[in-house]
């Protein structure tokens, strides 16, 4: 059987996750698991006008069209002394957009944070365009942040003529690394008072308690507790009370490392047909059954031309066809404790699509087969 491009290209990726993650428990390091409580980031949000987009900025004409970019146009050129009448601009070179980033309480003033851009009217894309300045802020107490600007990264292209239209992924969602410029932050400062607080990212029992004795023994004393699996406090020694000696007492015990028990995971991007799937998943003994159906429908114009010199008419009819067309079954049986390697193996052989792969893998987490968690995006 023939196996296509697309299939062949998940197989090799699938082969390097599985061949390169062995086993379930690795040496990870602290910094890597937990974050330090209360210093969540701040997520901010701004309005902007993103320029020089060849002609597939939002509409101004149509009833349809985006009245607010044209304001935003106008009220801009006023900033720069010109003044225009809004109904009487028409272009297609400018999109409204909505702009997100995330602030750490660590980023300080002057220094830069990645930005999403993302359009709001009726823009097809934001392919080739540069974001105006804009600024961002805090919904919650409407405070200015950062200002953002530069020219858009979009993942995807699209190709536009009259009647017809051709995009490949996604156009109207853009980012600009370090695109924004920190003009104030609120920092974190460590309490003396108050034990720090270490966040698991993936709250784990055997992860927590595994942390809590890594920090214990590094310092031969009892300064860390379990307070669940998702939080672990640690109370400050004597000799790391000021806040520059907290500093390094935190990056100690962010340097520490511990064994990491990893949950077996299997992630599927259904938009995009991408599966990366760990090598420790385990699938259990079970039969997989697959062929497809295609339904196919065709209609054939017809012409009854009546005889010459006649009264009758010229009546123009369609012919409807309908067929459906059924492949057989290919099936394979796994045996007890097949890997993600194997599996690749055995669906590589039926040429399967990365598509039907994907039911494929959502069916085996319904059998209760799939030893792992299966996440969709």
């Amino acid at each position: 059987m023939k196996l296509n491009k697309p299939t062949s290209i998940f197989f090799c990726a699938i082969a390097i996750v599985a061949f390169s993650s062995g086993n379930a428990n690795a040496q990870s390091r602290l910094s890597d698991l937990v974050e330090i409580q209360n210093t969540g980031s701040k997520e901010l949000i701004g309005y902007g006008l993103v320029t020089g987009l060849d002609r597939t900025g939002d509409r101004s004409s149509s009833s349809r069209g985006a009245v607010f970019t044209i304001q935003s146009i106008a009220n801009m050129l006023e900033n720069f002394g010109i003044t225009v009448d809004a109904d009487r601009l028409r272009t297609r070179n400018v999109a409204a957009v909505m702009v997100t980033a995330k602030l750490s309480p660590y980023h300080a003033p002057g220094s830069e944070i990645d930005i999403t851009v993302s359009s709001l009217g009726d823009a097809s894309s934001l392919q080739g365009g540069v974001l105006l300045q804009t600024p961002l802020f805090d919904p919650s107490t409407e405070e200015m942040y950062a200002k953002a600007q530069g020219s858009l990264i979009v993942g995807g292209i699209t190709a536009e003529v009259q009647g017809a239209r051709v995009s490949r992924n996604q156009t109207l969602t853009a980012t600009i690394p370090g695109g924004a410029t920190v003009e104030k932050n609120e920092e974190y400062i460590l309490n003396p008072d108050e034990p720090l607080g270490l966040v698991l990212r993936d709250p784990s029992f055997a992860n927590a308690r595994s942390i809590v004795e890594v920090i214990n023994a590094t310092f031969d004393e009892e300064l860390a507790m379990m307070h669940h699996p998702g939080l672990i406090k640690v109370t400050w020694p004597d000799a790391f009370q000021d806040q520059g000696a907290m500093n390094v007492f935190t990056s100690i015990i962010l340097e520490q490392e511990i064994e990491v028990e990893t949950i077996a995971r299997v992630v599927i991007n259904e938009r995009t047909g991408t599966i990366v799937a760990g090598g420790d998943v385990i699938i259990d003994d079970v039969m997989i059954s697959h062929g497809s159906i295609q339904v196919r429908t065709q209609s054939t114009p017809l012409v009854s031309q009546p005889p010459a010199f006649s009264t009758g008419q010229t009546i123009v009819a369609n012919a409807q066809e309908a067929a459906i067309s059924e492949q057989p079954a290919q099936t394979i049986v796994l045996d007890p404790q097949t890997t993600v390697q194997q599996l690749a193996a055995s669906l590589n052989a039926l040429g399967l699509s990365p598509r039907d792969i994907i039911a494929i893998f959502q069916a085996l987490n319904r059998a209760g087969v799939l030893r792992g968690k299966l996440i969709v995006m």
